[in-house]
């Protein structure tokens, strides 16, 4: 009997319709009814199963017509990419090494979520992503560069190199800034200084209301959508100087830059101007009690004739030679001068002297 089913074998087979169900066959090598066996001649046995249409959507498999739309998800954005799960992967190892911390998951939860916003986000804005790495370029800064452009600003009238440094090696990024980085060149504009200076002088701004017993919490949002209003204003008036000029189309042929962030960035800097008028004003107003205006407009002649040599210097490195001159649109001469002047106004309407004796 052993050795009946040593011989023997067990075979199962599912036959590829649906109303059969699955089959089992006890095959027997040394008998004649075998389905198996060359000497049978079963006639189901050469039979091949019949083919489905291709046509027929009933005999298609259930998960076919589930089947995604490639074209639909092609137009979705990955935010899923190997960058984020990279990122992922690295604040899981780590948090997995320290599960014992209550705020494991919290630190986890939020790292994932910066990284979503600074990929996902900027991939579904249009531009976003190309803007924040340009904005990048104008914080490159550190402690020696803020020191020296405070110095270059308020006092440039005692330098004479004013040039920009063009960078000369070979690479993708070379290609794409053209210049050196702030923190590398005290000439190139940035907007850190200027961000910073605008915040000390609004809230110095609001210190001399408070000091005057005027204070309101308006006077934050007033003196800020003055100062930016005035500065925005600037930039277009200087923009459409440099367009009639074609200066901008000559400047790019020159691997030259005008460029919105730029003059942002170079306009800006009379905060600075305004933040020391102020500090200088309010200081003789306190502890001398006479003479705070005096104290002001002194050194306002000081930090505008500061300011306007600045403006005036780097305005003319940053417009072609050959802009306007043409004879089309102003002399580069007069629009250069006229840039330099105009901090003069704006550093006049944009002061703050009414509570200073």
């Amino acid at each position: 009997m052993a050795d009946y089913y040593a011989n023997s074998a067990y075979t199962r087979s599912s036959t590829s319709s649906s109303a059969t169900g699955n089959n089992y066959y006890y095959s027997d090598p040394n008998s004649d009814n075998d389905p198996y066996s060359s000497n049978n001649s079963n006639p189901y046995a050469s039979q091949a199963p019949a083919p489905v249409p291709a046509s027929s959507s009933a005999n298609q498999p259930a998960y076919a017509a589930a089947a995604p739309n490639t074209a639909a998800a092609s137009a979705t954005p990955a935010f899923w990419n190997p960058a984020m799960a990279s990122t992922i992967a690295s604040a899981a190892i780590n948090a997995s090494g320290n599960m014992n911390n209550p705020n494991t998951m919290i630190d986890l939860s939020m790292k994932m979520g910066h990284t979503f916003l600074d990929q996902g986000t900027a991939r579904m804005i249009p531009g976003l992503e190309r803007f924040m790495r340009n904005l990048r370029v104008y914080f490159a800064v550190d402690n020696g560069y803020v020191k020296r452009k405070m110095l270059r600003v308020l006092g440039s009238v005692f330098f004479k190199n004013w040039n920009r440094i063009h960078l000369e090696t070979s690479g993708p990024m070379v290609t794409e800034l053209k210049y050196a980085l702030p923190i590398n060149d005290d000439n190139a504009p940035d907007l850190y200084i200027p961000f910073m200076s605008l915040i000390t002088y609004v809230l110095l701004s609001a210190l001399c209301y408070g000091t005057a017993g005027q204070f309101h919490p308006e006077v934050l949002s007033d003196v800020t959508t003055k100062c930016f209003a005035t500065q925005v204003l600037e930039v277009i008036i200087f923009k459409a100087l440099l367009y009639s000029m074609k200066a901008s189309s000559t400047a790019a042929a020159l691997n030259m830059t005008n460029s919105f962030l730029d003059l942002f960035a170079i306009t800006g800097y009379k905060y600075l101007s305004l933040t020391l008028n102020l500090i200088f004003g309010y200081t003789l107003s306190l502890f001398v009690t006479v003479g705070g205006s005096k104290g002001y407009y002194a050194m306002f002649v000081w930090t505008g004739v500061c300011l306007s040599y600045f403006m005036l210097k780097t305005m003319a490195n940053q417009i072609p030679l050959s802009a306007g001159s043409n004879g089309t649109g102003p002399k580069r001469e007069f629009v250069v001068l006229g840039m330099a002047l105009s901090q003069f106004v704006s550093l006049w309407f944009l002061g703050q002297t009414q509570f200073l004796n």
